[in-house]
């Protein structure tokens, strides 16, 4: 059990190494961009469910739709904001986007269960649109089978300024050249039937 583990862990960090020197590919090719090679990779989890684990139906379209409770680690020096982006790469017709959130506040190190589907947090945070063209979360309903859920945070250098309402790859875009740190947490749904 111990090994499994251990090589799950070990795959969920050579996938994010894999994001952060994607991320990175616009910066070595412009000599004016910041360098994000070095960009830490921090943990992310959630105490619904465990790394590569099943997600509990609360939390998807079988039963309340709200999102997880999750919370990370310490970002690294110089963190302005955090976003996160959940997706499915498991949908049918490409990669399913279930949450777009960005301009988290720097001191913000957990998000509480059922965060609400308006525009503009509390605490400052803004939300996306996700692919059922809703604002906020949308909680996983895969077609059939088994399908991944990716959560990604980011730590950023800056606040990215955006209008609520953008997209995953409006939101991408906009990171470009400013990820610090990044993490990963991936879950598994299939449906209730």
């Amino acid at each position: 059990m111990k090994r499994r583990t251990f090589l799950r862990h070990n795959i969920q960090l050579l996938s994010l190494m894999g994001l952060l020197l994607g991320s990175c590919k616009s910066a070595e090719n412009n000599p004016n961009s910041k360098s994000q090679l070095a960009a830490k990779i921090m943990k992310l989890e959630s105490s619904a469910f465990e790394a590569n684990g099943m997600i509990p139906p609360k939390y998807t379209c079988d039963r309340e739709n709200i999102s997880p409770p999750l919370r990370w680690d310490e970002p690294p020096v110089g963190t302005q904001s955090f976003a996160l982006i959940c997706d499915d790469p498991d949908a049918p017709l490409g990669t399913f986007v279930h949450w777009v959130l960005y301009d988290l506040p720097p001191e913000t190190r957990q998000l509480p269960e059922a965060i609400p589907i308006v525009a503009k947090l509390p605490n400052g945070g803004i939300q996306g649109k996700n692919d059922f063209r809703k604002l906020g979360y949308g909680g996983p309903c895969p077609p059939s089978g088994t399908h991944r859920y990716f959560f990604k945070l980011y730590a950023l250098d800056k606040k990215l300024g955006l209008e609520p309402g953008a997209s995953k790859i409006q939101l991408e875009k906009a990171m470009e050249n400013h990820i610090l740190g990044a993490a990963e947490l991936i879950g598994r749904y299939a449906r209730q039937r």
